[in-house]
């Protein structure tokens, strides 16, 4: 299996590409930060690599900014020239500016709380624009990293709009891909255990996140279940369409790294959208 995991040098990118290294994956892990030290958070594209190794798969180091539409379409070169093909593409990367999750009106927030609208939203478009002809020919699947953002308040407009854009792209890419064998989803994730989100977890008690932390799920949860995914031969009939994460996996019987099923979180947070069948060019 030959993958592309954006957004990887820490967080949900770098557990989704230790999750499809279990797996036997050859892992192209995109990102900023080449080597630790480079970013006030911990991990790198070369700690993710050396890990990715470890757990049996092959890491490539890719280091992209996703805002740079050149280095997108050069990180797709690369893949077509070693590789010939793409099996799987998770678009993850997401531009987090700080304050995001300050309890603030989005006016008072500052204008860089647009910057996912750039790498979240669009990066996703241009990474499926490149990697697709490497797709056509034995892709797999393709999945757009989400939350329930994309329906309900969450962090404000802007990462709204973006989690509720890449949600729609799933669903319309679906229809694109699917003469060609190719499953496009959009996967609701958790409040994941990271790197960001140690501090969270650390000084829970008393906050807003204390309910949540019970409910939390590891970084690698997300890729276990789109490695899952990609191997089941009905891949297809998930396509189109917004899954929960923790709903999907304990269909296809995904346990987290500590051997749990984690828990939905749609009664409290929402339903993904429905989205009308109708098709018009």
């Amino acid at each position: 299996m030959i993958a592309v995991v954006t957004g990887a040098s820490r967080g949900a990118g770098k557990g989704i590409a230790l999750a499809l290294a279990e797996a036997g994956a050859t892992v192209y892990v995109t990102g900023r930060t080449a080597e630790d030290g480079e970013s006030d958070l911990p991990g790198s594209l070369a700690t993710t690599v050396r890990e990715i190794d470890e757990r049996g798969g092959r890491g490539v180091a890719a280091v992209c900014d996703h805002g740079d539409d050149e280095q997108v379409a050069a990180l797709f070169d690369r893949v077509k020239i070693e590789q010939g093909r793409l099996d799987v593409l998770v678009n993850n990367a997401f531009a987090i500016p700080d304050g995001i999750t300050a309890k603030k009106p989005f006016w008072e927030k500052g204008l860089r709380q647009q910057l996912p609208l750039d790498v979240g939203l669009r990066s996703s478009y241009v990474a499926s624009f490149y990697a697709a002809p490497l797709l056509l020919d034995g892709g797999r699947l393709v999945v757009n990293t989400s939350s329930f953002g994309g329906t309900c308040y969450m962090h404000g407009p802007a990462y709204g709009a973006v989690k509720a854009g890449v949600d729609k792209m799933a669903h319309d890419m679906a229809e694109d891909f699917k003469p060609y064998g190719v499953a496009v989803i959009s996967l609701w994730m958790g409040l994941l255990r990271t790197e960001r989100t140690a501090p969270l977890f650390a000084n829970a008690a008393g906050s807003r996140y204390e309910g949540l932390m019970a409910t939390s799920e590891s970084a690698e949860f997300p890729g276990r279940v789109i490695a899952a995914l990609a191997a089941a031969p009905n891949r297809m009939d998930y396509t189109g369409r917004v899954h929960v994460n923790a709903e999907l996996a304990a269909e296809l019987g995904v346990l987290d790294i500590d051997g749990k099923q984690p828990a939905s979180h749609r009664a409290n947070l929402g339903n993904p959208p429905t989205y009308s069948p109708a098709v018009v060019y």
